[in-house]
């Protein structure tokens, strides 16, 4: 019984973090229809902006939030000195959908570049604000820990907030419209560039908070070729598509049925599924849902 309550908890706190990363994703496609693969390399400089701040103010909630402003100007710099240039010659035909796709690609790779110049390939350490032993009940431990707690909490808070701006404000109005009808949305007085950037710049504090839970939820170790930001990566885009990519808390949910799938086939099944287990997921998604788990064939989800 305790194995199975530690698998739970592993896989809900993995899904947590899974969904941090989806929701950066989201982001980015609500706003402009663009899928970005640069975010992990986006989250893993924010979480080099958190490392300096931790070292020079010794407070992780400080560097948190100095990561979160870190991830969201570098996001709105790329889109506004990158991508708003590469729709724009290429608001038509077959290329207009890969090009911007093959961009984040290579982005990815410069942004890894750019930071091992800047900081080298040494690992580094982050260190964890709260403890990672987990809670003690009786004579039992059971592996859910302060900081796993705190983790989830932070994915509750960020959800809440998101959804508040987008259901309840003329911002994530103004967001839906730019990205469904840019024509329509300037005919209406909306700034579409700078809605878009806006969009980009709350993507690169999601995904500046994924990459630093990330971080501290393991040893705290981490360097530019860490292969943990490829797999939040994949496990977040993953997430985004099983849960539906017009629906905040689909990807939630997203996140959280493939953090709890793969926990359980590591622990009952095979650690040599661990890499096959989310593609298969996405897989029997596409085929049996392609929409995602909250999303509408034929409209669009507040």
């Amino acid at each position: 019984m305790l194995e199975f309550i530690n698998t739970l908890l592993i896989g809900v706190t993995s899904g947590a973090i899974y969904s941090l990363m989806a929701l950066a994703i989201v982001l980015v496609w609500r706003s402009t229809r663009v899928i970005n693969f640069a975010q992990a390399g986006q989250a893993l400089a924010s979480t080099y902006f958190g490392y300096e701040a931790m070292n020079a103010l010794g407070n992780f909630w400080v560097a948190l939030l100095i990561a979160m402003i870190g991830g969201a100007l570098l996001a709105a710099l790329i889109e506004f000195a990158f991508m708003r240039i590469l729709l724009k010659h290429t608001s038509s035909g077959a290329i207009a959908s890969v090009a911007p796709i093959i961009a984040t690609l290579g982005l990815l790779e410069m942004i890894r570049a750019g930071i091992t110049l800047k900081w080298g390939g040494a690992d580094v350490l982050l260190k964890a604000p709260l403890s990672n032993t987990g809670f003690t009940f009786g004579t039992h431990t059971i592996v859910f820990s302060p900081m796993k707690l705190a983790i989830i909490i932070v994915v509750v808070v960020l959800l809440l907030i998101l959804s508040v701006i987008f259901q309840k404000t003329n911002i994530g109005l103004s967001l839906r419209a730019s990205a469904f009808s840019p024509e329509l949305a300037r005919l209406a007085g909306i700034r579409v560039d700078r809605i878009r950037t806006l969009g980009w710049a709350l993507s690169g504090a999601t995904g500046a908070v994924a990459g630093m839970l990330l971080v501290v939820n393991g040893n705290g170790s981490f360097s530019p070729a860490s292969l943990e930001f490829s797999l939040l990566l994949i496990s977040g885009f993953i997430s985004a598509v099983v849960g539906g990519l017009d629906s905040l808390l689909g990807t939630v949910i997203g996140g959280m049925i493939l953090g709890l799938i793969t926990s359980f086939v590591l622990m009952y099944v095979s650690d040599s599924l661990f890499f096959i287990t989310p593609f298969a997921i996405l897989l029997l998604s596409l085929v049996l849902r392609p929409q995602g788990i909250l999303g509408k064939k034929g409209g669009r989800r507040a």
